[in-house]
């Protein structure tokens, strides 16, 4: 039958416990009808709420939708671990291969940080990369990065990166640190938080995944002002 609930599934693996949540196939916007799938739906959903890293599996053989679009939109949202489960990959030949990847850079730029994994469900092919890959994830959302040595590191970047100016005023960076993790949270005080441009914030995520990696996980930044708590 077809799952419409969603259904949670503990297993014991080499690398630690986890629970599996199994969810309704969430059918394209056009296609979804009422009643019983956009229960399946909210039911996905939900699922995302709970979970700490999100499996989208996708038909390698079909372009990413914008239904996609908006489930890995709301993962995001949710600061879940993200991982693009690509099907069918029994299917593809080089040249689908390369077409594949270009679509789904497009279609997901919004999440660069994300894990791409192809897998046949047919052959088994990739199958076994799956849980592994989680686990993987699941470790960066809980990395922690020492206070002195995130510090170190934006001084060797700004060093590189000279901060944006307004109307004469120059942002600068105090200092940063560390204040959670799952995702990790990084607040950074700073002299005004209204000359923090969107450009810099991605070239600090950039700095950070250079050196330490984060992926499959979203990155929270907050700029505060001198003396804000």
């Amino acid at each position: 039958g077809t799952t419409r609930d969603a259904t949670d599934t503990p297993i014991d693996f080499s690398t630690g416990a986890v629970v599996l949540i199994d969810t309704a196939g969430i059918r394209r916007r056009g296609r979804i009808e009422r009643g019983v799938e956009e229960y399946s739906v909210i039911r996905s959903f939900d699922a995302i709420d709970r979970a700490d890293v999100v499996l989208l599996v996708v038909d390698a053989s079909e372009p990413a939708t914008a239904q996609d679009t908006h489930i890995v939109g709301y993962a995001r949202d949710q600061c879940r671990g993200l991982i693009m489960v690509i099907n069918k990959s029994d299917l593809l030949e080089d040249v689908d291969m390369t077409k594949i990847n270009r679509n789904m850079a497009s279609r997901f730029k919004f999440v660069p940080y994300a894990r791409h994994l192809y897998v046949s469900a047919l052959t088994g092919d990739g199958l076994d990369s799956i849980i592994p890959a989680a686990f993987e994830v699941q470790a960066e959302r809980s990395r922690r990065i020492p206070t002195p040595e995130l510090n170190s590191l934006l001084r060797h970047a700004l060093a590189r990166h000279t901060p944006p100016s307004v109307a004469g005023r120059t942002l600068k960076i105090l200092y940063a640190t560390q204040v959670g993790i799952c995702p990790p949270e990084i607040v950074f005080f700073v002299n005004d938080p209204a000359l923090v441009h969107f450009s810099f914030k991605r070239f600090l995520e950039n700095r950070l995944r250079e050196v330490y990696g984060f992926a499959g996980t979203p990155l929270k930044f907050t700029f505060k002002g001198r003396g804000e708590k």
